[in-house]
């Protein structure tokens, strides 16, 4: 008893003065209604923040959920794009057909069955032969309508193409919205660039520019794109420029193409062998 009486004594000034600013207090918010409409202010201020931070404090430990959440939407929205991308690609592909099967190119698609592109002779193997009217001399395109090579034999059922990514490859190109041409070659180094060469000094090649074919050769319609200009450089001699060129086609992504001959060729090949142009040449 005697420590409860100490106690109170300790404590009776604090618990006093407590007690009157409770009395102040709740005189001074019934006195008018400014000071009670401020206090309702003050204590919703309170009340607020207190409910804030708990919300804070629940939001923090459900940010694995909304973590969750987020990942499978943007799976979503990255599935429905490659479904955009594919669909945009086979409209590419209807639209280059349409446009080229009413000319002197006989276009048709086909499945590559095997390809590489780690070597330096480099070949492509296709679900298409002498049996669906695949002939030597081909072009082969990417559904895109971008260069990837052409025919060189064929079976009933299969035929061979070799591409771009073979040493032995070659043909002619131009530098988009210029005449001046060259030759398109790779050098076996690097599978996404080939080389674009014995190009005019004059023809002031800029870095993005695309490069696409001349129409100069047996195998390709004009314009077909073969990539951009990645890096430009001048030769020894400073007569042309050889420029290093990203090629468009994916060739490590490659599963369908489009095969694209040219009925004149034959023809034309055929007359630049005649016993005619032969003779001319003899008497030159």
């Amino acid at each position: 008893m005697r420590k409860l009486i100490e106690f109170i004594r300790s404590v009776y000034v604090v618990a006093l003065f407590v007690a009157l600013e409770a009395v102040a207090v709740g005189y001074y918010a019934r006195s008018t209604c400014y000071t009670q409409a401020r206090l309702l202010a003050r204590s919703n201020a309170a009340a607020g923040a207190v409910h804030g931070f708990s919300a804070g404090v629940r939001r923090y430990f459900s940010l694995g959920t909304e973590n969750k959440a987020l990942l499978e939407r943007v799976a979503y929205l990255e599935e429905r794009l490659a479904q955009y991308d594919e669909a945009a690609n086979i409209a590419r592909l209807r639209k280059y057909m349409t446009e080229i099967g009413g000319s002197k190119y006989r276009v048709m698609t086909a499945t590559v069955v095997s390809n590489s592109i780690n070597r330096t002779q480099n070949f492509i193997t296709i679900n298409r032969g002498y049996g669906d009217g695949v002939v030597p001399d081909m072009a082969v395109l990417t559904p895109g309508g971008a260069m990837v090579g052409y025919i060189i034999d064929c079976t009933d059922r299969y035929s061979v193409a070799m591409p771009v990514l073979n040493t032995s490859f070659r043909a002619s190109g131009k530098l988009e919205g210029a005449d001046y041409f060259g030759s398109v070659y790779w050098d076996g180094a690097d599978p996404h660039t080939v080389l674009f060469g014995e190009l005019s000094k004059y023809s002031e090649p800029k870095l993005g520019q695309e490069v696409v074919t001349t129409g100069f050769s047996q195998f390709f319609p004009e314009d077909v794109l073969i990539g951009r200009v990645e890096r430009v450089s001048m030769n020894e001699t400073r007569t042309a420029f050889t420029v290093r060129v990203r090629l468009a086609a994916e060739f490590s992504k490659l599963t369908d193409v489009i095969l694209v001959e040219n009925r004149d060729a034959n023809e034309i090949i055929g007359l630049e062998k005649s016993e005619g142009v032969e003779e001319y040449i003899r008497n030159e």
